[in-house]
Order: C-alpha cells, then structure tokens, then sequence
C-alpha cells in the first residue's frame, strides 16, 4: 500500500461535503438551531462557516466553540424560574433588560474566545441604530458580537461596540446568508424560525414572579406585560397579548416578510424552515422540545434535498460585499 495515501481520519473527515450555515434569530425559537445543526452533522456534513443574527448569532458562537452540548446540557435543563432569574431588569438605558447577567452566566459556563481564533469562519449580524446599517462582527470578543445581536430593541439595552450602538441584527438581516455567499464551502444551508404559522398556536406562558418586596413590584408589572393565566376554576377569558407578547408577534411578522424578501434576492441551496408560532420568544424551559423540533424539521428537508453537484455560490450574484 502507497504509505503517502491519506488514510488518517482527519484526511477522510476533509471528504465531507461542507457547508456554510446561516442561522435566524427567534429568541427561544432559535433554540431549534441546536438540533438542526446536530441533524446536519448527523447526515454527514461538516460546517465550515456560520453567520448568525440574534439567536442564531449565539447558538453558532457556541457551536463554534466546540461547546454546543455543553449548552444543550445546560439549557435544557432550565425551568420557568430559572430563566426569569437570568434576567436583569432595569427602566433605563433604553431597554427593560440589562443582559449582563445571561452573558456573564453563558461565559462561566463555556468561556470565551477572540472570533478570530475560532477555528471555522463566524460572522454575528447586528443593526447599527444610529447609521441604519448591518454591521457584520468578525472579529473581536465573541460575547461581545453575541451581546450586540441580540439586543432586541426595548427589550435589551443596546450595546456600545467601537463608538456604535448596535441593537439586534434581525431589524436589517433575520437569516443572514449574505454574509456566506463568498465563503468556500460546497452547500449554503439556512435555518429560519420564521416560516408561516402552524395550527393549533402555542399558547405563551407567562414566568412566575418571586414574592417580596422590590421583587414582587417588578413580578408585578411584568405581568401587566405579560399573558395572564386563567385563575383556577374561572371561566376562561377572552385572551388579550400582554405588551411585550404583542411586540415580539409584530417584530416576528416583520422579520418573515423581511426574511422572505431577502432570502428571494439570496437563496440558499437549502432552506430548513419551522413555523414562528411554535414558542414565544422568552419559552427557554421548552428548550427539549424546540431541540427535537428542530432536528425533525432538519431532517425532513434534508430528506427532500436533492443536491446538485456544482459547488455552493455556483449560481448566487457576484457583487455582494462584506460589510464593516
């Protein structure tokens, strides 16, 4: 035997079609990204490259990392409480959430890394709300360009990078594959969270408030926001969306005729797409059952697909430019 012919698993790992994936944002929707891309592995492909807004930014930052199972692990353990102990109110700054406390939390439990150290290609979409501009972050600290993405405006407090207010990169780019088509990799898969609502809705489920004190007025005036539960034994209520369900379901609207418009003008050689009513935004204790949602629906249009044998970016325009 040719002792030079490639027989490490490390050479016969570089045989498998690679892809560049792009991950929308969602909030807790996007927790189905998780299984997808374990779906997508599954099937043999090896991702090379991920650009990501919102949630789609942090589900790709962990996956590049190494440490998506660690994450899996952690939020799919999380319960009502626990997620509404991650948040850190506040009334000021611009938004009704600081969001240190969950990016502190999510960097003691898998670190942090300079984007460009990562070993695959990672690009985290954000708005520049001042200038009106996407700005694609490839560089830099990684919870930084996570932070900046998923600033969900009035929501999460923007968040200053280099002199710029960035806010969610949703508002100009919710599935960002623009920031793909140059990266050489044989397939552009995208994974959207919002494709057309499915019957029956989910119904959203507001997070318990603590007792006490200071805790109990904030419990208080986040149910005023939030979806009211019938009271046991009552007769069941017309139900009217709290402030914050109201806003997240008009930026969702938003987002997928925004995301359908942009994903026409830059189509990926595979979209895998799940309905955006299948949680609300802040449904992180469903995170188990998102996870599935995800790898089925992955699944599904990976058995569908039919892909060519030209190489990815084959038939895509050639004037894109990245972005600062």
């Amino acid at each position: 035997m040719d002792s030079s012919a490639p027989t490490t698993l490390a050479a016969l790992a570089d045989r498998r079609p690679t892809v560049a994936l792009a991950l929308g944002s969602g909030g807790a929707k996007g927790l189905a990204h998780i299984g997808a891309i374990e779906e997508i592995e599954r099937r043999g492909y090896r991702i090379v490259a991920i650009a990501g807004s919102s949630m789609g930014a942090l589900i790709g930052g962990v996956y590049a990392m190494g440490k998506l199972e660690v994450y899996r692990d952690w939020v799919s353990a999380l319960a009502k409480l626990d997620v509404l102990r991650l948040v850190d109110w506040t009334f000021s700054g611009g938004g009704l959430i600081k969001g240190e406390k969950i990016i502190d939390t999510l960097r003691e439990l898998i670190g942090d890394a300079q984007i460009e150290e990562l070993p695959l290609a990672y690009t985290a979409v954000a708005t520049d709300i001042d200038r009106g501009r996407e700005v694609w972050l490839t560089r830099g600290g990684l919870f930084e360009a996570i932070r900046a993405s998923i600033a969900i405006p009035t929501v999460f407090r923007p968040y200053l990078l280099d002199g710029r207010r960035l806010v969610d990169g949703a508002l100009l780019n919710p599935v960002p594959v623009t920031p793909l088509i140059r990266e050489p990799a044989d397939y552009l898969i995208a994974v959207s969270v919002d494709g057309a609502p499915e019957a029956p809705p989910t119904e959203a489920v507001a997070p318990p408030a603590e007792t006490g004190g200071y805790r109990q007025r904030v419990g208080e005036f986040i149910a005023r926001l939030l979806p009211h539960n019938d009271k046991a034994g009552a007769e069941p209520a017309p139900r009217e969306p709290g402030a914050l369900e109201l806003l997240a379901q008009s930026m969702d609207l938003m987002q997928a005729n925004l995301a359908r418009l942009r994903l026409a003008a830059y189509t990926p050689d595979l979209l895998i797409q799940l309905p955006r009513n299948m949680a609300t935004a802040y449904e992180f204790y469903r995170a188990r059952e998102l996870i599935e949602l995800g790898r089925l629906r992955a699944g599904e249009a990976l058995d569908r697909w039919e892909p060519s044998l030209a190489p990815a970016g084959s038939a895509r325009p050639d004037h894109a430019v990245r972005g600062d």
